[in-house]
């Protein structure tokens, strides 16, 4: 998807045109865990680790919320789209790594954080809590490793 972005520069009163291509979060994924979104894991994946906790803790806030978010999956995307940084690592594979296969370490592995990926395999991401960790702070940790230069 492309995105066109107006920014204003107010002291010289210029304006520019940022034209980006790069998608960081995926639509289709969102509908995905839209599915099982009563969790808030949908809400993680765009970055909004509050209301994903308080989705968590409220069942999609009696499944009102998790209906409503039907409608408001595309708009987070774009938010996500435009917040995080692209790059090598893809923010999808990082996700379904960290959902499915999170307390083996394997997104760590993924990320290049090998020490971190093998602690949490023979600790079961330190009992869980690296886990939840990881869904609280997984997009930032992506955009930081994006960030980096090649090596």
């Amino acid at each position: 998807m492309e995105y066109i972005i107006l920014t204003t520069n107010f002291c010289s009163g210029k304006t520019a045109v940022v034209n980006t291509t790069q998608e960081t979060h995926s639509l289709m994924i969102g509908y995905l865990l839209w599915l099982f979104g009563f969790t808030g894991s949908h809400r993680f994946y765009y970055g909004r680790p509050i209301s994903g906790t308080l989705y968590f803790f409220t069942f999609g806030l009696l499944l009102i919320g998790w209906l409503i978010d039907l409608f408001l999956i595309p708009g987070m995307d774009r938010t996500a789209d435009l917040r995080f940084e692209p790059g090598p690592f893809n923010y999808d594979v990082a996700w379904i790594l960290l959902t499915f296969l999170g307390l083996f370490g394997i997104h760590r592995m993924y990320l290049g954080k090998w020490i971190s990926g093998i602690v949490y395999l023979l600790t079961g991401a330190l009992l869980g809590i690296g886990y939840i960790y990881d869904y609280w702070t997984l997009n930032e940790q992506l955009s930081l490793v994006n960030r980096q230069p090649a090596h």
